[in-house]
């Protein structure tokens, strides 16, 4: 990697080696063998993890994925040896090269930690003091290596370097509060590495991160765990990103690790109906609910106190029979599968990450080659069943689900929202610069954007919340009040929202009717609140129970209930399942879907996740730093040709520059200039990019590009082409006032005018010589 290395000698003497261990000095990683971690509950003790055993060799990238409550985080705990107030260790061993941790006294424990152990959490903001400077914080873990101040100050700074931050020396005399997620999160990293650790735990490190800032985390990582040759355990509910980024990989369910061995081969031929379970609870980017409809595994896993004899799994499992319910299964190697065709509908759940991308760069394909155990009795199978239709829902009765179309057919009115010149600010600092937007009825808009692009800023906006400024909002045609205290109680229940974490939005100490009940007063919906628990799917069981009492996928279906309670016609969606696991969020997902073709609700639809918004978008619209860079079918701008920046989200571009770029507001030019890999010095930061219309099928809504490229230069994804993205010609629309056509490539003015509409309700031509469009309805559907 280029800047500073990771380097350094760090004195890893921790006391007295116990008996019959190797010595720190061996190169054996991370050993496990047989741990069992339990808590205090009712008087008894509860099993967190259960008889785990692993190994993660030096240099060697390990994935844990599970379900909440499954043992994750509590193992992580007790590799770290902070186990929570009334945690133990009741059977089992750690060792790290050769050293007991668990027999080591507290005194070496924590030097051992301060030597051996670092730990990266998903939340950057959380493990970072608000009241220190971040070149202080970093220079505090060099201190505990023994560096004298002077020292670990400049250790700091090449660390800083080192995770690829921007003038490190600028970046360390910042608050916390003065860095994106992106950089909070390479400062984490940057005090973790300080004693080139021998064992590296990441916590879920790009959980909330946008897609380009997190490859480049993930990127950093796997160079620098390379460099140091530690063992890597990668903790996350992200199946794509564990296969992409691990050697091998472990899963856990209800404590006990249920599955092991090659990423690629638990993620492509998963033996263990669990595991099979939640890759096809997964989306992938590039597939749509069209060609594939996402299972959620049947009921819940048990709790800690109530596990049942047998396979803890069995009553979930569509493989069920009485030996699993009587006798534990061990956890055994199996041979590899013989080549058997299986059914699209099985087979789907391999597609979570294309072939051509299971085997990045620095990965280790001769590690283990063929271990691969399985806790299953019925791991012969060529892959497990899954039942046709399955939901988390605990008694409810069959909800309203997909129906056997693709979808709702084209609605041929006008747009449902226009959105035109919409612009937003916070004091003097802009987040939203001209946004043109429509969405169509039964149509979901998605929005995907890095953090800080100003994604929650618009959703807010549509739905009245947040500043005041300059746009005009239309709703089915009639002006639509910027605040929400001046919109009537129609336009109220016709604009919902379903806000990213339901504990903000719910009242811990209101019952689930009450919501509801609330909801169907105020917004006037008809039906009763059973009806309505019965369409979000929640069983009559849990409407007495007080909204703190319930998971987190339940409490989001009692948000999405509470917004569908006056059957409104647009309904935001602000990241709705980014905190969610896999499988519940396969319910929320088919629950928004079958919404939408059975009462035709649109939806805007914000997401971090190109496979999740992927999977129920039919356009999809890229936002960077306040602008639309990019709308069209959502094959079509995942696949390209599109906007660099829509090219690094997909994680095909090159990566530029490092987020800290000069701020956007009063610079001309395109705001992506200072990050392109593709920039044109003299023109992309100096004039404002045009907006250009790609072309497609007769019929297909537009597709608009917001750049200097010449069409044919735009970057396409790596991988073969979605289905339906079509065959493109050149054709250009100038973007404002003042810019010309010739030979369809922009011509600049001197001034820099305002950015237009990205491809809606406009008729526009070129100069002679070129093609002439025209775009009608709300769609901005080509004729």
């Amino acid at each position: 990697m280029s800047g500073p290395a990771i380097g350094g000698a760090v004195d890893r003497t921790v006391g007295s080696t116990p008996a019959g261990a190797t010595g720190p000095g061996t190169s054996e990683g991370l050993v496990v063998d047989g741990l069992s971690v339990s808590y205090p509950a009712s008087g008894a003790r509860a099993a967190a993890v259960d008889g785990v055993s692993l190994r993660v060799r030096p240099g060697e990238s390990y994935g844990l994925v599970g379900e909440s409550g499954s043992g994750k985080s509590t193992l992580a705990a007790a590799l770290a040896g902070v186990l929570p107030d009334g945690g133990r260790v009741e059977h089992g061993s750690i060792h790290l090269d050769g050293v007991d941790v668990g027999g080591l006294p507290e005194r070496d424990r924590r030097r051992w930690r301060a030597a051996a152990f670092a730990m990266v959490h998903q939340g950057a903001t959380s493990s970072l003091d608000p009241t220190v400077r971040v070149g202080a914080q970093v220079a505090e873990a060099c201190r505990l290596q023994g560096l004298s101040r002077a020292a670990a100050r400049g250790r700091a700074l090449e660390l800083l370097a080192a995770v690829r931050l921007p003038e490190p020396a600028v970046i360390a005399r910042r608050w916390p509060h003065q860095l994106s997620g992106g950089q909070q999160q390479r400062v984490g990293i940057a005090a973790a590495l300080a004693s080139r650790p021998r064992l590296l735990v990441l916590d879920e490190p790009t959980t909330g991160l946008d897609a380009a800032v997190a490859r480049e985390i993930l990127d950093l990582l796997q160079v620098l765990r390379q460099e140091i040759s530690a063992a890597v355990v990668l903790i996350s509910h992200d199946l794509a990103l564990v296969a992409r980024r691990c050697d091998r990989m472990g899963v856990l369910y209800a404590g006990c690790l249920v599955e092991e061995g090659r990423a690629a081969d638990l993620l492509t031929a998963p033996r263990h109906p669990y595991t099979a379970g939640l890759v096809a609870a997964a989306p992938a980017v590039g597939v749509t609910r069209r060609e594939r409809r996402l299972l959620a595994i049947a009921g819940q896993p048990p709790a800690p106190t109530e596990r049942p004899g047998g396979c803890t799994f069995a009553d979930r499992c569509a493989l069920v029979d009485q030996t699993c319910r009587t006798r534990e299964p061990p956890l055994a190697p199996v041979p590899p599968l013989p080549a058997v065709p299986v059914p699209a509908a099985v087979s789907a759940p391999a597609a979570v990450v294309p072939p051509d991308r299971l085997a990045g760069p620095g990965r280790r394909p001769d590690a283990y080659p063929d271990e691969h155990t399985v806790r299953c009795h019925h791991s012969d199978r060529t892959t497990p069943h899954l039942p046709a239709q399955a939901t988390e829902v605990d008694d409810a009765g069959p909800g309203p689900g997909p129906g056997p179309g693709l979808g709702p057919a084209p609605d041929p009115r006008p747009g449902l929202l226009s959105v035109r010149g919409l612009s937003r600010g916070y004091g003097r600092t802009p987040v939203l610069d001209g946004i043109d937007l429509d969405i169509g009825y039964g149509e979901v808009l998605g929005l995907v954007g890095e953090s800080g692009s100003g994604k929650t800023t618009l959703a807010r906006a549509l739905v009245g919340l947040g500043p005041d400024g300059p746009g005009e909002l239309r709703l089915a045609g009639r002006l639509l009040p910027a605040r929400l205290s001046r919109r009537s109680a129609e336009d109220r229940r016709r604009v919902q929202m379903v806000f990213q974490d339901p504990d903000t939005t719910l009242n811990p100490r209101h019952s689930v009717s009450t919501v509801l009940r609330r909801a169907l007063v105020t917004l006037r919906g008809s039906g009763t609140v059973t009806d309505l628990a019965g369409r979000v799917q929640l069983g009559p069981s849990l409407l007495p129970l007080r909204t703190a009492r319930l998971s987190g996928g339940q409490k989001q279906r009692v948000a999405i209930g509470r917004a569908f309670a006056g059957e409104p016609e647009l309904v935001v969606c602000d990241e709705p399942v980014s905190a969610l696991d896999v499988s519940v969020q396969a319910v929320v997902l088919e629950l928004l879907a079958a919404a939408r073709d059975t009462g035709g609700v649109s939806y805007l639809f914000i997401s971090h996740d190109l496979a999740v918004v992927g999977y129920l978008a039919d356009r999809l619209a890229v936002l960077y730093q306040g602008q639309i860079a990019e709308v069209g079918p959502t094959s079509a701008v995942l696949s390209g040709p599109h906007h660099p920046y829509t090219d690094s989200l997909t994680g095909d571009g090159v990566p530029g520059q490092v987020s800290g770029r000069p701020d956007s507001a009063g610079r001309v030019g395109c705001r992506f200039a200072w990050t392109c890999p593709h920039r044109l010095d003299g023109l992309c930061d100096r004039v404002a990019p045009p907006v250009r219309l790609l072309s497609g099928p007769v019929g297909a809504p537009a597709h608009t590009v917001r750049c200097h490229l010449e069409l044919s230069d735009l970057p396409r994804a790596a991988s073969t082409p979605l289905a339906g993205s079509g065959t493109r010609v050149t054709r250009v629309m100038p973007a404002a006032a003042g810019e010309s056509v010739t030979s369809g490539r922009p011509v600049a003015a001197e001034t820099s005018a305002s950015p237009a509409s990205t491809g809606t309700d406009a008729s526009t031509s070129t100069d002679a010589g070129t093609d002439t469009t025209t775009l009608t309805n709300g769609k901005g559907v080509r004729t």
